[in-house]
């Protein structure tokens, strides 16, 4: 296995436009896997919401149990507003980690917080849903774990063809 892998757990995830753009958040920051529970997103799945075609290289598997789906060499991170969690900005990730989040209007089931390496949260006045949820996880990871986040390389990968924008000078 590779020295970092990551993976995403959706408990019961509410919708497609969720869902999607939870998968494009997962092409975005270097998901290998997306996995989800419950019966909601296969019934609304026909709403393809996954606007840069990310499930073509990210595998969406739905399973009866993200536990069972857990490599044995992650890290299970649940990332859930409860009490006793560790806020986002003083986390550090694991190398080898499967992120798990909960439905917008619900929580985790307690088995999975037990099970849990870390359980983690975003500070906020409210709870945000579930795609903003996840793209900050993975953008925090990134930032805290990928030197080439501020690099010109990776803008030039990352930017539409449309855009050729560039600093020339920094106005004061």
């Amino acid at each position: 296995m590779k020295a970092s892998a990551v993976c995403i757990g959706l408990s019961n995830p509410k919708s497609p436009e969720n869902v999607g753009a939870v998968m494009r958040a997962a092409g975005c920051y270097r998901v290998d896997t997306v996995f989800y529970t419950g019966k909601r997103y296969p019934l609304a799945a026909r709403f393809n919401t996954d606007t840069k075609s990310v499930r073509q290289r990210i595998p969406l598997n739905g399973v009866d149990s993200l536990l069972d789906a857990v490599n044995k060499t992650m890290k299970v991170v649940c990332v859930e507003l409860v009490e006793g969690a560790t806020p986002l900005p003083a986390f550090v990730h694991p190398d080898q980690a499967f992120y798990i989040f909960g439905p917008e209007d619900g929580t985790l089931h307690q088995e999975l917080i037990d099970r849990a390496h870390a359980v983690v949260y975003v500070p906020t006045v409210g709870c945000m849903n579930l795609a903003a949820t996840v793209n900050v996880v993975l953008y925090d990871r990134l930032a805290k774990t990928d030197s080439s986040v501020a690099s010109d390389t990776l803008i030039r990968q990352s930017r539409d063809t449309n855009n050729r924008v560039r600093v020339k000078r920094v106005a004061k």
